[in-house]
């Protein structure tokens, strides 16, 4: 039952109605039955492996709940039984206590994320292990995917780290942890939620609000703009270009690779803001996924920009746990005698920050395109870091104003270029066919009649459809550079009159009826992250 859908959206009502026609105390019970419900309709059986998942991890943070609970009382049992010992050997026994704590915790955790991990692997890569083995070509065996495993793998990670750090106490009820871990707006392909965050809303039963409604209704025909009339569109422009790359050269390979970016930027945010408006319509408010990643001055303030939320995750999860941690440190210290000091000190965040990506890469798919796209980003930040007292050198001697309007424009076209020349990996069938692509990039680029002579037409798209993507890109734009300024488009609309309001948006509802890209002739791209 894809977002872009009717059923969807009868749905999406159906669950409403009953969500705020039911008890405030048992609305949490009628979105846990939907969320099942959907995850059902959509992958079947597999729900049976989501619900695996969910055990172990509830299972797993009430073992970490018990474990620390315990610890603490033998602490308290240490300190009461032995006050005739002098103060240090009192604290040696208690530091003795609190070790074998950890150790018991870290274990239970060990084994958590292994399991949960391990189903991911198992359900994810278990075609490419096959096929590396030999298992594939004598048995045609092939795995399913549930809906949203990559994403509700790495949330029920989280929930036990933040468990075993002690930052959030285990839930006791199994039932409320099933709708954390299935929450059905956000179970395709996010935004990642932290406990902490969204359980406490999922388990408090919101009343109807109109003006809260209307917003969420208004978020989802906004994503709905952006997947149906831009990104759809686009897919058949970028399919044309991806899948023959081969008769294309320089200018048009760049051209290729922008607008794959462009659609990736529709379609993803365009599900989030439908999940995201969905969620706000029964009262939740699921974090954003994206700030104007367009306006980036950097590939690292980009990412901090695009799919937020796992960037956060990587950080929190990832990043600190390995840059702060002692090998790394020690690493750091034994380099500055080669490198020196400055550089030294920037060799653990620097190795972190490679690892992330990589497993960035690997978490988009066991493919080596995803692999390289996640390190071509990797090293791009990881050079930035390194090299940042020289660049700041460099434009001081060039008496560059760092802060001055030129100078931003200019980074965000430089950084525009970077991502989009990554994008490549993305998009290509195969490793080998991105750097083919790359092998064309390069070739003829005083050669622009292929935006002179009709060729943009061979790409599927007349005129027409070409000032539509040409209109809606603008726009998108215009919003997001609101959005910059710290203008809320959606409070603005709000705060006008009634006739206005419903003009604008009977206006976009219009829109998407006569340009999106649907209809019974019509076969819609599905959601690129929707089988993550």
């Amino acid at each position: 039952m894809p977002f872009v859908t009717l059923p969807f959206f009868i749905f999406v009502l159906a669950v409403a109605t009953v969500y705020f026609l039911t008890p405030s105390k048992y609305r949490w019970g009628v979105l846990l039955i939907a969320s099942y419900v959907y995850f059902y309709l959509c992958s079947g059986w597999l729900l049976a492996i989501h619900f695996a998942a969910t055990l172990i991890t509830f299972v797993v943070g009430i073992s970490l709940d018990k474990i620390f609970v315990s610890g603490d009382g033998e602490v308290k049992r240490i300190s009461e039984e032995n006050k005739d010992l002098d103060k240090a050997e009192l604290k040696a026994l208690k530091k003795a206590a609190k070790k074998q704590t950890e150790r018991k915790a870290k274990g239970i955790l060990a084994i958590g994320i292994i399991t949960v991990l391990g189903i991911l692997v198992v359900m994810k890569y278990f075609n490419v292990l096959a096929g590396m083995t030999g298992l594939l070509k004598t048995s045609g065996t092939s795995l399913l995917l549930p809906i949203g495993i990559s994403f509700y793998t790495l949330q029920a990670i989280g929930y036990m780290v933040d468990v075993y750090r002690q930052n959030q106490e285990a839930d006791k009820n199994i039932f409320k942890f099933a709708l954390f871990m299935s929450f059905f707006p956000q179970i395709v392909q996010g935004p990642f939620a932290r406990y902490g965050h969204l359980a406490g809303q999922l388990y408090e039963g919101h009343d109807f609000d109109y003006d809260r409604v209307m917003k969420g209704a208004q978020l989802m025909l906004w994503g709905l703009m952006k997947k149906l009339i831009l990104a759809d569109r686009l897919a058949v422009a970028v399919s044309a270009v991806y899948d023959n790359y081969s008769d294309y050269h320089g200018p048009m390979i760049f051209f290729g690779a922008a607008i794959f970016f462009l659609q990736m930027y529709g379609d993803f945010s365009g599900g989030i803001d439908i999940a995201r408006g969905v969620a706000q319509i029964l009262g939740i408010n699921l974090t954003p996924n994206f700030r104007q990643p367009y306006f980036a001055t950097t590939v690292d303030i980009f990412w901090r920009r695009w799919h937020i939320s796992l960037g956060a995750w990587m950080r929190d999860y990832i990043f600190y746990s390995l840059s702060l941690s002692k090998p790394f440190a020690n690493l750091g210290r034994k380099s500055a005698k080669v490198l020196g000091p400055n550089i030294s000190k920037k060799i653990p965040a620097v190795l972190a920050m490679l690892i992330v990506f990589f497993l960035v890469g690997i978490w988009h798919g066991p493919e080596g395109k995803y692999v390289a796209y996640g390190l071509w980003n990797g090293i791009f930040i990881s050079t930035t870091i390194l090299l940042e007292d020289v660049y700041a050198k460099m434009r001081g001697l060039l008496g560059i104003d760092g802060e001055s309007s030129g100078w931003k424009v200019f980074s965000m076209i430089r950084t525009f270029v970077i991502i989009t020349l990554g994008s490549i990996f993305d998009g290509a069938a195969a490793l080998k066919d991105a750097f083919s692509m790359f092998k064309n990039l390069g070739t003829k680029w005083w050669d622009i009649s292929c935006f002179l002579d009709g060729s943009l037409k061979g790409l599927g798209l007349d005129t027409a459809n070409w000032l539509v993507v040409f209109i809606s890109v603008l726009i998108i734009f215009a919003v997001d550079f609101a959005h910059e300024r710290g203008v809320e488009i959606r409070e603005e609309i709000g705060k006008q009159n009634i006739i206005l309001r419903w003009v604008v948006f009977y206006a976009a509802i219009l829109a998407l009826i006569i340009l999106g890209m649907w209809g019974p002739s019509y076969d819609s791209a599905g959601f690129m992250y929707e089988q993550f």
